[in-house]
């Protein structure tokens, strides 16, 4: 009796609903879809070890911290999310620049925000190039109107303070612009002696830490780096779509001079004014304004992995970086390889190794993916078809991924024929094989 009065009152009102609520033409579904679904299935990406110059294979706590539930990006709890992610990214760098936020979007993305914040038409960027990414800057500014003046080494090679000094002198930049960790060539500037030298000259100095920030001592403010951007996807474990942009005192009075001139940032997106007001605290309680969608899984990852960082500590993860390198370089030697760079200017994080004359580096590198499933990665620019990059970056920087990349190079090398022609000494090739092999 009940089931049938529910099922009258739901019959008489149906027609009800439909009357009252047309539905609108604009939305009618075709009679035929123009693009049937394709057929792809899930996706199951093969397992590499990648010890290429990037990405590294990202810690396990943060691909868990990308699985946990999305919030929105206005909301508080995302917001002290971002705020601790600031917190220890000034930690990584070594600076106290309120300015020091989280970008959406890659190391590029952040490398793109510093030049079109800082850089007014006809600005001089002096661009210290002793690799691909010197190159790159050059072309990158020069989008947003910078007169570029180039110093130039051979790629693998740094510069003297009393160079950089010598270019100032004659150009009078407005920027000095440097690749701390030059991923393209694996070489480390120093960087000690530039912020003065900038600031004699009245310069901002911005550094690329890219490959450097959490693998090896990067410290900006005691270099006295005005601007700074940087990776997830190298020594902090964190896969690529977030990258770390600091500014300092010196360069936000140059965005607040060209906003006073009346110069709009030419990126929208990029646009650190704007960035401010939803990403920095002010002291006199304006609410924070919306201007993006922030990658929130991204920044979850961030924030594990720099959480990973300070639970080990800068120093140790410094050092484990550095052993890790030196077990490299000393295991590549056995196998008789050479590195591009020398010893005092290598970086720990991103080694460049010589492609021995009569061995094709290509086949090498599908070698290593095909029968090991290892990434690495050839030259760039000048050094294409002369060298292979190898990372031991984060998570992957550990001396039994640096044995096995040897094994696996040894194995490649030896497929072409390298341990049997005559340029190679008898006690090495012994010594390769008694280490990966067993015997001779």
């Amino acid at each position: 009796m009940l089931a049938s009065r529910l099922t009258a009152r739901t019959l008489s009102a149906r027609p009800l609903a439909t009357s009252a609520m047309p539905s609108p033409t604009n939305m009618a579904p075709p009679t035929k879809l123009l693009v049937e679904a394709p057929t792809v299935g899930q996706f199951n990406p093969p397992k590499r070890l990648l010890m290429g110059p990037g990405p590294g294979n990202a810690h396990p706590r943060v691909h868990a911290a990308m699985a946990l539930p999305q919030i929105g990006h206005m909301d508080g709890a995302f917001l002290q999310l971002a705020e601790e992610i600031k917190e220890m990214l000034r930690y990584a760098w070594q600076t106290k620049n309120v300015f020091t936020v989280p970008c959406s979007g890659t190391g590029s993305a952040a490398w793109e925000a510093l030049c079109a914040n800082l850089t007014s038409p006809g600005d001089k960027h002096l661009v210290l190039i002793n690799g691909y990414f010197g190159v790159r800057h050059c072309d990158m500014a020069s989008r947003y109107g910078a007169e570029i003046i180039k110093l130039e080494k051979p790629w693998g090679e740094v510069f003297t303070p009393e160079e950089v000094d010598a270019a100032c002198a004659e150009h009078k930049p407005d920027m000095i612009w440097v690749a701390h960790a030059e991923t393209s060539t694996g070489a480390c500037q120093p960087m000690e002696e530039l912020g003065a030298i900038a600031r004699k000259y009245d310069a901002l100095l911005a550094a690329d830490t890219v490959t450097s920030i959490g693998g090896l001592p990067v410290q900006l403010d005691e270099w006295g780096v005005d601007a700074a951007y940087a990776g997830g996807q190298k020594a902090l474990s964190c896969p690529p779509g977030i990258a770390p942009l600091t500014f300092g005192d010196r360069a936000l009075r140059k965005m607040d001079e060209r906003s006073a001139a009346g110069e709009q940032t030419k990126n929208w997106y990029l646009d650190m004014n704007m960035i401010k007001q939803y990403l920095v605290v002010n002291d006199f309680g304006v609410p924070r304004v919306y201007h993006h969608t922030a990658p929130i899984s991204m920044a979850y990852a961030l924030r594990e992995a720099l959480t990973i960082l300070t639970e080990e500590g800068l120093e140790n993860s410094w050092a484990r970086h550095r052993d890790a390198a030196e077990f490299f370089w000393c295991e590549l030697e056995k196998i008789g390889l050479e590195c591009h760079v020398a010893w005092e200017h290598r970086l720990p994080t991103l080694t460049t190794v010589k492609i021995p004359e009569g061995i094709d580096g290509g086949k090498v590198v599908t070698f290593l993916r095909e029968n090991y499933n290892i990434e690495i990665a050839g030259g760039l620019g000048q050094l294409a078809g002369k060298v292979w990059r190898i990372g031991l970056m984060g998570y992957n920087s550990r001396k039994e991924n640096a044995a096995l990349v040897c094994a696996a190079l040894r194995d490649a090398l030896d497929a072409q024929g390298y341990y049997r022609s005559p340029g190679l000494l008898y006690k090495t090739r012994n010594q390769s094989r008694t280490s990966y092999h067993g015997s001779a």
